[in-house]
């Protein structure tokens, strides 16, 4: 996998929070992530160039069929779970994961799994990245 598509992942993630805690539009959103976030230097840190195009794909797609995701999600979680007991940047991987096994049938299921379980580690201890690798694992079972 490429480190510009997995800078882009977790990009996707940071702005699908951002969108939901502040519900920027979509076109800003991209571009403050486009001017401000991909490949940028933020407090001394060096963020790795992103693949942008994949970013947005990521980013639009997600929001566009956010309903369509939720509901996949949902029938996936354990019983008593719903979305709104998910910690919010969880809730962001795991429908950043689903739009990408649902809509990009050129990354293999192994890949989009493998690299949201990165991002939940950067995120998460490993407790939370095993349910993360499980829900995607079924996702991925009832879209491919």
């Amino acid at each position: 996998m490429s480190k510009s598509r997995s800078a882009a992942r977790l990009a996707a993630v940071q702005a699908l929070y951002q969108h939901t805690m502040e519900d920027t539009r979509l076109p800003r959103l991209l571009d403050e992530f486009h001017q401000h976030r991909l490949g940028a230097e933020i407090e001394d840190m060096q963020f790795e160039e992103a693949e942008t195009q994949f970013f947005d794909d990521i980013v639009s797609g997600t929001i566009a069929r956010r309903d369509e995701i939720d509901a996949l999600l949902s029938e996936r979680l354990a019983e008593g779970w719903s979305l709104a007991r998910l910690d919010r940047t969880m809730l962001q991987i795991l429908r950043a994961g689903s739009y990408e096994l649902m809509a990009r049938a050129d990354v293999p299921t192994g890949s989009v799994i493998s690299e949201y379980l990165d991002v939940a580690h950067a995120f998460f201890n490993a407790r939370e990245a095993k349910f993360v690798n499980g829900v995607l694992d079924a996702v991925a079972k009832a879209v491919r």
